[in-house]
């Protein structure tokens, strides 16, 4: 269990967050239930913990205000696992962590917002075909409102991610130097143009971008954007899929990615890493349509998600 505070740490911040989080099953629990795994059971499958040793840690976290319980069956009454705000506002720490050991440990040191195929970020994306998106996951948009990242009036929705709507503001120095980060309209504008075919498919759109809403809302009533952007500021999304990300700016920024998910938000096809932005696109209609007119539309159960 977390260990005591030395009383020259008392006032440091880094050491009072690590007495809360910084042991590693404690971690690992959070990412869990970030990605959408409440129930003990679940989490004990998917952690290879003891149950004793889940159950301190659940305590552990509870007690600190980090996760909170809800009842979900009575006689005998059961609880699920739900994060507080003080564990979701952990988001930007499991994605930097993650962010810190797929380019230093993963990768080879070098900043980039484009990936290669086979990765080991690339196949821990492809990992999510055939598990689910969590419900609810509402994000702010770029009219003002929230919406969830899957659409609840089409069978078929999909979610693409993206760096930025054009060059960030303030523009950080080295951003045009960043491999991955040139066209980030491009995907937006491409899908602007195939709006009406992905509409009449059955199939719809949603933005993800880690930009404040207003710098969305500013670019999608330039450019005439038909269907939402979301903003994932805070990292909902991106912790609770593990999207790769890169560090631009002193700001996350998400890679490129496509998810395309049916209304029961489990997830059929990840286009990762994207190359050919428009050859992405034209896949992703194709997909979507095909999905959009499969009756029986259950994915392939993919691996197990690990890291």
């Amino acid at each position: 269990m977390a260990r005591e505070l030395r009383e020259q740490d008392a006032v440091c911040a880094i050491a009072q967050g690590a007495a809360v989080v910084g042991e590693w099953w404690s971690l690992l629990i959070v990412r869990e239930v970030t990605r959408g795994r409440h129930r003990f059971d679940d989490l004990h499958a998917e952690l290879g913990i003891s149950r004793r040793v889940l159950a301190e840690r659940l305590k552990h976290l509870l007690d600190h205000g980090v996760l909170e319980r809800r009842p979900y069956q009575q006689r005998p009454t059961r609880y699920e696992y739900h994060l507080t705000d003080a564990g979701r506002a952990l988001a930007p720490v499991l994605i930097g962590l993650q962010d810190w050991a797929d380019r230093f440990f993963l990768g080879d040191g070098t900043l980039t917002g484009s990936t290669s195929p086979g990765s080991p970020e690339a196949d821990r994306l492809h990992r999510l075909i055939g598990a689910g998106v969590p419900e609810p996951l509402r994000l702010p948009a770029a009219d003002g409102s929230e919406l969830d990242v899957v659409a609840v009036d089409a069978p078929i929705t999909v979610i693409f991610t993206y760096p930025a709507t054009g060059a960030p503001s303030p523009l950080p120095a080295n951003w045009s130097e960043i491999p991955g980060t040139a066209g980030c309209t491009l995907e937006n504008r491409l899908f602007r143009a195939s709006s009406g075919a992905f509409a009449g498919a059955g199939v719809a759109l949603r933005g993800v971008s880690t930009q404040r809403p207003d710098e969305q809302q500013a670019f999608a009533e330039a450019e005439d954007i038909p269907f939402p952007l979301l903003s994932d500021m805070d990292l909902a999304l991106c912790a609770a899929l593990r999207l790769p990300t890169f560090r631009a700016g002193q700001t996350l920024r998400l890679k490129r990615a496509i998810i395309i998910t049916d209304a029961a938000r489990t997830i059929h096809h990840v286009l990762y890493p994207i190359i050919d932005i428009p050859a992405a696109v034209d896949e992703a209609l194709r997909l979507g349509a095909q999905l959009a007119h499969t009756p029986d539309r259950h994915a392939t159960s993919g691996p197990r998600i690990t890291c």
